[in-house]
């Protein structure tokens, strides 16, 4: 893992309390200064920050911050002091209750997290709202769309990385038979059963014995088995199993492609792949771009959060 954010070696709880403190005072904020103190530190040390503050003031920080700053850069400074566990249940709040479901959202929180971690967020999830994120699914989602996302946000895929070729193709058979041979229709359970299930180099296994078998790719046959949300959720599935890194290049530069930019997704990415692997994200961004992250924020992203995000970047 290659994080560009590390947590601050001088870190100085009280100091920075201090410091922020001072940036709310007087007409308008220092957002120079607040984008300086909490983008050279850790998440944990930005906890550790907003404790000290409100020992010290009797504030809350992240309500502090809501009440000094205005639309994306409020947005990307509470993404900063969000516990990452408890931001993405939020993110999935959001793409869940907002006009239509962000179904590529859902994807990509549920399937680039472990078990253990997609577990916590349901939990959190259902702390933060009083209901469970299965419910919502199965309430805002329908049909194929609906099932693979319950099954994806069970955490429940096998997280050995054992590969049985055997196994793998008796996998990439069923598909076959449940999808591309099927005289009529789709046996979608098939697809739900195998995608959400096997383990990730196991996965990645049967879409080569599936192409083997057929002579074109899984992508394919998703292609010409499914339609709408429900084959676009398929392919970002596979995208994210093939390569998790190469996958979030490509969500973030879709995030800035188009007629204005998906500054929640971006802000989502950087945000909370800056402790873990932003690093690689940037350099495979660069090898399929041909333009380093840095450069396409500094081009297309808003002047309110541009600062921020190139600070996250490095």
């Amino acid at each position: 893992m290659a994080p560009t954010v590390h947590p601050y070696e001088d870190f100085n709880d009280e100091e920075d309390a201090k410091a922020l403190k001072q940036a709310f005072k007087g007409f308008g904020t220092d957002e120079d200064a607040v984008i300086e103190i909490l983008t050279k530190c850790s998440n944990e040390q930005r906890r550790e920050i907003a404790t000290r503050f409100k020992t010290m003031y009797g504030k809350d920080l992240i309500k502090e911050l809501k009440s000094e700053l205005r639309g994306n850069f409020e947005d990307v400074m509470v993404a900063l002091m969000t516990e990452p566990i408890e931001f993405q249940a939020k993110q999935l709040h959001k793409a869940i209750s907002g006009l239509g479901t962000d179904e590529n959202t859902l994807v990509e929180i549920l399937g680039v997290h472990n078990n253990e971690e997609v577990v916590k967020i349901a939990q959190a999830y259902e702390g933060l709202y009083q209901r469970s994120l299965e419910s919502d699914i199965k309430g805002d989602t329908s049909g194929t769309l609906k099932r693979l996302l319950v099954g994806l946000s069970t955490g429940c895929r096998d997280e050995s990385d054992i590969v049985d070729e055997d196994a793998a193709f008796k996998d990439a058979q069923d598909l076959l038979q449940a999808g591309e041979l099927l005289f009529a229709g789709t046996e979608e359970s098939v697809f739900n059963s195998v995608f959400c299930q096997r383990n990730l180099p196991q996965l990645r296994r049967v879409f080569d014995k599936y192409e083997e078998i057929v002579g074109h790719s899984i992508e394919k046959a998703i292609e010409n088995e499914f339609s709408g949300t429900a084959r676009d959720a398929m392919l970002q599935l596979i995208s994210c199993v093939r390569d998790k890194i190469s996958y979030l290049a490509k969500r973030l530069h879709d995030s800035m492609s188009g007629i204005g930019t998906d500054d929640r997704t971006l802000i989502r990415i950087v945000v909370s792949r800056s402790e873990i692997d932003l690093q690689e994200i940037k350099e495979e961004f660069e090898k399929l771009y041909g333009i380093t992250l840095a450069e396409r924020i500094a081009d297309e992203v808003s002047s309110d959060i541009k600062k921020t995000l190139l600070s996250l970047v490095g």
